[in-house]
């Protein structure tokens, strides 16, 4: 088969969707030699990568902006196709389709917060998703979710058949794993953490709910030297984190590290005594994974995907209540058989998401979905 997979995010965006491309599509190329894959991407980028002799880049002479602009706000009828040739099956993993003379469509669906929590989106991306995403769908043969939660909000919120949807679970990257101390002393000293702290990561939006965050570690009271630091970079409606940490007069206990390149990571979460991850809404909900992995006692919210994704290895909390939220950091802090029972249940559970899975279940579906097209 000829697949075209939508590349853009993956080399334009650091966090988020682009680290979702890039893990699905390295676990693709080492898993299958024979279909040819065309990598659709909206703009050169300054670095070129380097793939299988099965996955050829095609660039567009567009940004990705006036590609969005072009295909999703103006619907200009110019098919992506025209750029890789005939295709069996095109695949996009970013929320929407563009126009194609034939083949097969696959659409990935991450998580419906702008509808479920539209008051914590930015009002413009609210809108545009509003009208792009269930067009999308409607032209999509299947629709990807990252979670039985996704899942359900397309069925419940846009009327999607059950059978038109299909779970397809992320994987956690294998160097998210326990390091030894000397491997962690240079990103100790970049970032300067000299001293025992909380995390936490993700982009600086509502939906994470950093503030609530903030109120439950101010009422630790300083009974833990453990100061609080926040990987991530500034998305959208965050002036109230910063508004908060001042109002709580917490600025010499918290540490904005901004965005942390994805090489940083696995050591940032070993550094780390505790993670706390109390989103309001997630449609899979990577960083809290990706700390068990690590062996970090994890933190996390018990709406949305959070509980399907973490299981056991983490203590639940519900994400709006922020005396329960410091009660259990505090309960992890102060008890060190709790941290090392987290620890253990943490690591077994991210056994079980790997983006070598991922990459043979979504072969499989390729396979199912484009053979149905001759």
């Amino acid at each position: 088969m000829r697949i075209g997979i939508d590349y853009t995010a993956a080399v334009h965006q650091k966090a988020g969707i682009g680290r979702y491309a890039r893990g699905l599509v390295r676990a693709l190329a080492q898993l299958d030699r024979e279909n040819e894959y065309l990598l659709l991407v909206a703009g050169r980028p300054k670095e070129e990568g380097t793939f299988s002799p099965n996955f050829k880049p095609r660039y567009l002479p567009l940004s990705s902006h006036w590609a969005t602009i072009l295909w999703q706000r103006l619907r200009v009828p110019l098919p992506a196709d025209l750029f890789t040739g005939p295709l069996n099956l095109f695949h996009s993993p970013d929320y929407v389709l563009p126009p194609l003379c034939r083949g097969k469509r696959v659409l990935t669906i991450h998580d419906l917060s702008f509808l479920r929590y539209p008051e914590g989106a930015d009002p413009r991306l609210r809108w545009y998703l509003t009208q792009a995403v269930p067009r999308s769908i409607g032209q999509a043969d299947l629709v990807l979710a990252d979670s039985q939660n996704t899942k359900s909000d397309l069925i419940e919120l846009l009327g999607v058949e059950a059978g038109k949807v299909e779970v397809l679970y992320p994987g956690v990257e294998e160097r998210f794993h326990p390091l030894r101390e000397e491997s962690l002393a240079p990103v100790k000293a970049r970032y300067n953490l000299d001293f025992p702290f909380i995390l936490t990561v993700g982009t600086l939006e509502p939906r994470k709910n950093h503030v609530g965050l903030l109120q439950a570690y101010s009422l630790l009271k300083g009974r833990y030297p453990h100061r609080l630091v926040i990987a991530g970079g500034k998305g959208w409606l965050y002036e109230g984190i910063f508004q908060e940490v001042e109002r709580l007069s917490l600025e010499e206990k918290v540490l904005f590290l901004g965005y942390v390149p994805e090489e940083d990571l696995p050591a940032l979460y070993n550094l780390a005594d505790l993670f706390v991850f109390p989103s309001l809404y997630e449609g899979f909900g990577l960083p809290p994974l990706e700390a068990m992995a690590c062996g970090t006692p994890v933190v996390t919210s018990n709406s949305s995907s959070l509980l399907e994704v973490v299981g056991d290895g983490a203590l639940l909390i519900p994400p709006q209540e922020v005396e329960a939220l410091a009660a259990a950091m505090e309960r992890v802090l102060s008890d060190p058989s709790l941290r090392e029972e987290l620890r253990r249940k943490g690591l077994e559970r991210a056994k079980q998401f790997t983006w070598s899975e991922a990459a043979k279940r979504l072969l499989a579906i390729y396979e199912q979905v484009g053979g149905e097209d001759g």
